[in-house]
């Protein structure tokens, strides 16, 4: 068990280094580590609820670094927050099958990944009026919605739109990410918490929370430091790819 533990630790600390580069939680990634592992119950709130806990640890430390970093702008990130956190909530209660979101997501994600990698010539808006105000709360309310229900923090889904959407740069989409994940990753962790009770085990979650952090630390620093936009762009696509090809293989 203590070797396992330790396997496991290793790997989510590899997993929180790659995702936090682009301001990301990594839950797509701890949800794939945790069902292969034997320690797991492999019950949707089990992986769940770990995945989100972490998550909280991580998408702090790369928000803490991005904002730092000079690449946080408050006014995109309030719309999508305010919009995904109550339905994170409702998606966290709700008891549904995940087969056909992991249908779906597999799909987004697998474009969202192409379409970053193809170069493009934006004019950055950094402002979230120009798509209305309402219609990113509605956006925030069906990643927040999607997120919950998965067990996500739904920032890969929310980073691509943020950038080939003109709305921030690379880092400054990070940022907004982060921030989004934090929230709804706590909020979606309520919600099952309210459904399914507390299933957190500290035995679990201390030692991974600590591979996690430390991972956090080094990748959101590199990301918000010393990355290129461009080669923001390029991880981010390589953490859609990974998370993507993660949810077809469950369906196989």
């Amino acid at each position: 068990m203590g070797t396992e533990v330790a396997l496991v630790s290793f790997a989510l600390l590899i997993v929180a280094m790659l995702y936090s580069s682009v301001g990301h939680g990594g839950a797509s990634g701890y949800l794939a580590v945790m069902s292969l592992a034997t320690i797991a119950t492999m019950e949707a709130a089990w992986l769940k609820q770990h995945a989100w806990s972490l998550n909280l640890v991580v998408s702090a430390i790369a928000f803490y670094h991005f904002r730092k970093g000079g690449h946080h702008i408050i006014r995109v990130s309030i719309p999508f927050v305010l919009g995904g956190v109550p339905f994170a909530f409702l998606g966290g209660y709700l008891a549904i099958d995940g087969g056909a979101y992991d249908t779906i997501l597999s799909v987004v994600l697998l474009l969202a990944a192409i379409r970053l990698v193809i170069p493009q010539k934006t004019e950055r808006s950094n402002d979230s009026k120009s798509h209305g105000f309402l219609f990113c709360v509605l956006l925030g309310m069906g990643i927040g919605f999607v997120s919950g229900v998965v067990g996500i923090g739904g920032g890969v889904l929310l980073s691509p739109f943020l950038i080939v959407s003109s709305l921030g740069s690379p880092k400054e989409a990070s940022a907004t990410s982060a921030l989004f994940i934090w929230f709804n990753s706590l909020s979606g962790m309520i919600g099952s918490f309210a459904s399914s009770g507390v299933v957190l085990e500290a035995w679990t979650v201390l030692p991974f929370a600590t591979a996690v952090f430390t991972g956090a630390w080094f990748g959101s620093r590199y990301g918000s430091e010393s990355a290129s936009e461009r080669g923001v762009s390029v991880l981010l696509a390589a953490v859609l790819m990974v998370a993507a090809s993660k949810r077809a293989l469950v369906l196989i």
